[in-house]
């Protein structure tokens, strides 16, 4: 097997803003592995909270190199390599290799069956709830808005977009920016906006304070749960996981942490670093397991990749095998 990988810089449509953090453009760690007849791909973002770069996530695949040649298994590879966006770009080619080879599409592999699904349109941090409430009117041929929100006015702020945009369900991500003290205080206004989840409101690591409070809305764990081995602590804590595949290190681990997931009656949802289609195929597999999708990552793209996910009012149907799968 002869391993490829290399960087590429996906300029967005408009800067993208999340508590703390602000991109213009997004850089992916790019794998091809070939068996000289066939070529299989993947993508990874890197997990940004754990310092994963780019140029990290490509020293990590040129140190797996030689593994990684010597015929590799998906299973081998989870020893070989840690969780994270370089498994995960790795992972992904070796299921896209693996699919050409036997000429089943990775619903065969994976004995998934597909159906359509409706991702969530993102609304990234703006200057004022107006500005927000303006992005979500905007918004209106998506049923499902995600709210990008920090300590700066959240009330008013899911407010303004509640009275601009009456008919769409609403979930929040905090990013991890809140305290319990605004968490607890949020909830009884949260409430009266009908919203359908709230996302990592606490801080990794510190928020244990979710195990005695009672939310009468949902919490989701994203960067409190990146793989299967933080599954049991986050269980205590919220009713929901984000399966990310930059955090599981890719879809053999991301089946894992959804079958287990579920036995422990845990609600899910798949989430993306925004990336372009070859990053979402994989998850929108994943997605077919979620009670929650959050799969827009090429909507704000300036382009995307030839025979990319085609988005029909947030909704997704299928995957081009000539993509990935």
């Amino acid at each position: 097997m002869r391993l490829n990988a290399h960087i590429e810089v996906w300029p967005l449509k408009e800067p993208f803003r999340i508590a703390n953090m602000a991109w213009s453009e997004k850089d992916s760690a790019v794998v091809e592995v070939s068996d000289g007849r066939y070529t299989g791909r993947g993508e990874a973002q890197g997990i940004f909270y754990r310092d994963e770069t780019a140029r990290s996530m490509l020293t990590q695949i040129e140190q797996a190199g030689d593994s990684i040649e010597q015929d590799i298994s998906r299973d081998e590879l989870l020893h070989v390599m840690p969780s994270g966006g370089a498994r995960n770009a790795v992972d992904c080619a070796l299921w896209d290799l693996e699919c050409k080879q036997s000429g089943k599409s990775i619903w065969e592999l994976t004995g998934i069956e597909p159906s359509r699904v409706t991702s969530v349109f993102t609304i990234s941090i703006e200057e004022s709830a107006a500005a927000m409430a303006e992005c979500a009117r905007g918004a209106a041929k998506f049923p499902i808005l995600k709210i990008k929100l920090d300590q700066n006015e959240p009330y008013q702020r899911l407010a303004a977009i509640r009275a601009a945009r009456p008919d769409a369900e609403l979930v929040v991500d905090a990013n991890q920016s809140w305290t319990p003290d605004l968490l607890e205080s949020l909830l009884p206004q949260l409430v009266p906006l009908g919203l359908s989840m709230i996302e990592q409101p606490l801080p990794r690591g510190h928020d244990e304070a979710l195990e005695l409070i009672n939310s009468p809305i949902r919490i989701a764990a994203d960067e409190s749960c990146l793989d299967t081995t933080e599954l049991d602590q986050a269980a205590r804590r919220y009713s929901m996981i984000n399966i990310k595949l930059d955090k599981t290190g890719g879809l053999t681990e991301a089946l894992r942490l959804a079958e287990q997931a579920r036995k422990r009656g845990l609600q899910l949802m798949v989430g993306n670093m925004t990336g372009t289609s070859l990053s979402m195929a994989p998850s929108f597999v994943i997605a077919q397991l979620c009670d929650l999708v959050d799969i827009d990552g090429p909507l704000f793209l300036r382009h995307d990749r030839p025979f990319g996910l085609q988005y029909d009012n947030g909704c997704v149907a299928h995957i081009d095998r000539r993509l990935w799968g």
